[in-house]
């Protein structure tokens, strides 16, 4: 069966829940699934079989978590796990397709967590190469919270196989993965890293997938796969069952598949019984034919930017050039003025930041992805990676999380050779330069034939037109005020006569001219009404700003001018802003940006004049409180609220030394543990950085932890509160076990539970006293039991 072919002809169904069977076949507590393969080879042979028999036209290895991490502490290795299961996988497929399965790795990626991109892209490569040696079929990356981790399995994926690739998310009830990314961010980096398919898995059940589901098939242009649970987890005679049987599961599956989904499956609570109602649902319907968005867009991990109708910016200050400042801090490496520079242009309205750090006598691969990584970690908006150094816009666009923009090609060959292999692995979009072996031209013929090279090579390299941006060159119009035209003209006829869209280096036009604010917008005016699709600018010249924002209203863009009005207040406020001579941020600002160095900074100073406690109370806690308010209502996402955590942690650090009774900061002792079985750590993590910053003492017992571990520092510390975690259906029935286990002894400890897997209901049902969905409610549950106002 090849699979490529048969992606739009006919439904392909995967197999359903292998924790679930193997939590009917009585899997051991804490025994790893996936060490069975090697075990008990019969039980897995079995399983598989039963989804053949069923229909499946796909089976997935027992391979899920199979990674270095997970098996540090067993006799058998990774590679040998791996291998193990597609030979029994291949052996009970017979004609069918064998799926490597690759799970989250269940550590969070920097900067959210410690996990580094290359070292996240050694475990998966590792696991890629043993799933191809053995002979797997295709390659299934699932459950992924993460685009980050997606993208280091993707690639190592690729550049270690030549199988095909499916990447399929999990979703929050929001609409939003963990760590903050919406469908349509989604889609567009996936597919930017050139995955086969791409969709989701896990999550919810189908009904609560509807619109997520609906939004990845508006904007993906790759066939689609979705993989539901079955329903919502509850218990039954002390075991897990979800509450969507197998024929309205089947029901909800050919509902799915009529709105554009080909590829189809289970996951949580999903059996054979599932995998055949869906094969008989699907019976007699073939896959749609799909209406395909082209879009040019660029993200950021969490935010998409559509250069589509609407005109959007480039903030062009982050770059040395004639800025003694930033040299200096890239020489040092000191790059507090640089995000300082990123996150007062974001303020200013900027949708994109051009980020150059080109200067003599640096590693500029090195600096490039330093100041890459921090911005990312602060910033929400995509990046345009602005060098001439190959090496270092390749390490730029490999470490950033998102779909950015290289800066720039031309139209020299030997350029777009360089740099367009570049663009096509990993899908980003691309400036092309009107300028060749021969300089500048000044004629709109010139400029127009090296734009057709520049898109007919790139052509050649399969990359689409929606990631081309032509920059047909503004010169100073103190030396070429003649030919000013001659650009502008050439920028309508691009667009016109190639279909591509534009960018444009404004304030070029004012240089070793007088007013050079006054030139820069009125060009920008006049750029804009030529057809400029994204001007690069100074979004701290508020001239700049409001000329957009102008223009917005008058070319119809900005419907009812309901931008223009509702920007005024923040214009005038910032009416007599001056990049130079910037008002001190106060330690609120420095938390809700994540600036770590100016939070201690300004902690330092405040604690001249006032107490320790009373930094905390009146400062600290208060930007604590809107951080979580904030990603509460998703104005911002899991990497901000992380740093702003790092902001507080930093901050702590100076008040902790000026206390002499240290004691006296903690609010409480809490203990977290990942139940036995369970290597993930992700949504503990997080829960325990943010506790730390509201001042409790916590007690991190680690993952995979036995329930008699779990009780004896309960005992033995006089915890009062223990936070339970579980990511996996085979793992979440140990959570009961440790809450009885604490009931039936009468231990005076409060018990929160949260987990992927899990919901309110559930966590009453095992006997919790608290289900904690997100760290805002673990906040919540925090103060209740510590009775904190």
């Amino acid at each position: 069966m090849d699979f490529k072919r048969i992606l739009n002809e006919e439904f392909v169904v995967f197999d359903g829940a292998m924790g679930t069977m193997l939590q009917q076949a009585g899997i051991k507590a804490g025994e790893l699934p996936e060490i069975l393969n090697v075990t008990n080879p019969d039980l897995i042979y079995n399983i598989h079989k039963k989804y053949i028999n069923a229909g499946a036209d796909v089976i997935t290895t027992n391979t899920f978590g199979a990674n270095r991490l997970k098996f540090r502490e067993e006799k058998y290795n990774v590679s040998q796990v791996i291998k193990k299961a597609v030979e029994i996988a291949r052996k009970a497929s017979m004609d069918k397709l064998v799926a490597l399965d690759i799970g989250p790795i269940g550590s969070l990626f920097e900067p959210i967590g410690e996990m580094e991109f290359e070292q996240g892209y050694n475990i998966f490569k590792e696991q890629v190469i043993a799933g191809y040696e053995a002979g797997a079929d295709i390659i299934i990356i699932e459950t992924l919270s993460d685009l980050y981790e997606a993208k280091a399995a993707i690639l190592a994926a690729k550049e270690n196989s030549d199988l095909p690739i499916i990447c399929s998310m999990t979703y929050q009830e929001n609409g939003r993965t963990l760590t903050g990314a919406d469908p349509i961010t989604m889609v567009n980096i996936l597919e930017s890293l050139g995955v086969d398919a791409l969709g989701i898995n896990c999550s919810l059940g189908p009904k609560a997938m509807e619109s997520t589901i609906e939004e990845i098939i508006k904007y993906s242009s790759v066939p689609i796969i979705v993989q539901p649970n079955a329903g919502l987890p509850k218990v039954e005679n002390g075991k897990t069952v979800y509450d969507i049987d197998y024929n309205e599961f089947a029901e909800y599956i050919y509902n799915i598949a009529n709105k554009g989904a080909s590829i189809l499956g289970g996951c949580c609570g999903t059996t054979p019984d599932y995998i055949r109602a869906i094969k008989n649902r699907l019976k007699y319907l073939k896959p749609i034919k799909r209406q395909i968005q082209r879009l040019t867009t660029v993200t950021s991990g969490t935010k998409t930017v559509i250069i589509d109708g609407a005109t959007k910016i480039v903030g062009e200050r982050i770059n040395p050039t004639g800025k003694n400042e930033l040299e200096k801090a890239l020489k040092s490496e000191e790059l507090e003025v640089i995000l300082n520079e990123a996150m007062d242009q974001k303020k200013a309205g900027a949708d994109i930041l051009d980020i150059n750090t080109g200067i003599p006598n640096i590693d500029e691969e090195k600096i490039m992805r330093k100041v890459v990584k921090k911005i990312q970690a602060i910033v929400d908006l995509p990046l345009q990676i602005d060098s001439v150094n190959p090496g270092a816009i390749e390490t730029a666009v490999r470490h950033y999380n998102g779909k950015p923009i290289i800066n720039s090609v031309n139209g020299k060959e030997d350029v777009m050779n360089t740099i367009f292999p570049i663009v096509k692995k990993y899908g980003t979009c691309v400036i092309g330069l009107t300028l060749d072996e021969n300089g500048i031209p000044e004629t709109i013929e010139e400029k127009l034939r090296i734009a057709e090279r520049i898109i007919e090579t790139a052509n050649q390299y399969d990359i689409p037109k929606e990631n081309i941006l032509i920059d047909c060159l503004a010169l100073t119009c103190s030396t070429h005020q003649g030919i000013i035209r001659n650009t502008l003209d050439a920028i309508s006829q691009v667009k016109e006569k190639f279909g591509v869209k534009t960018t444009l280096g404004i304030s070029n036009i004012s240089y070793g001219l007088p007013q050079r604010q006054l030139l820069n917008r009125t060009f920008l005016v006049m750029a804009l009404s030529s057809g400029l699709d994204l001007p690069i600018v100074d979004p701290l010249d508020n001239g700049i700003i409001e000329a957009v924002k102008s223009y917005k209203v008058l070319s119809n863009q900005d419907k009812n001018g309901k931008g223009y009005i509702s920007s005024l207040g923040l214009q005038k406020q910032n009416s007599n802003h001056d990049v130079d001579n910037r008002e001190k941020f106060n330690l609120r600002e420095a938390i809700i940006d994540g600036l770590a160095e100016k939070a201690e900074a300004i902690a330092e100073k405040l604690l001249v004049n006032e107490d320790p406690i009373s930094v905390i109370d009146n400062h600290i806690i208060p930007a604590l409180d809107e951080v979580s308010e904030l990603y509460e209502v998703n104005e911002i996402f899991l990497p901000q609220l992380m740093q702003s955590a790092e902001a507080v942690k930093k901050a702590f650090k100076i008040i902790k030394n000026n206390i002499k009774n240290k004691s006296n900061l903690s609010k409480g002792k809490i203990a977290l543990a990942t139940v036995t079985g369970d290597i993930h750590d992700i949504g503990k993590g997080i829960v325990k950085v943010i506790l730390e910053n509201y001042g409790y003492e916590i007690i991190d017992l680690g993952v995979n932890v036995k329930s008699e571990e779990i009780i004896e520092v309960i005992e033995n510390k006089g915890v009062r509160l223990i936070g339970l975690s579980a990511l996996m259906t085979s793992t979440v029935s140990n959570m009961k076990k440790v809450i009885d286990e604490i009931k039936d002894r009468g231990i005076p400890c409060k018990i929160m539970v949260g987990g992927a897997v899990l919901n309110e209901e559930y966590a009453k049902e095992i006997n919790a006293d608290f289900y904690a969905k997100d760290p805002k409610a673990a906040i919540r549950i925090a103060q209740k039991v510590f009775k904190i106002k």
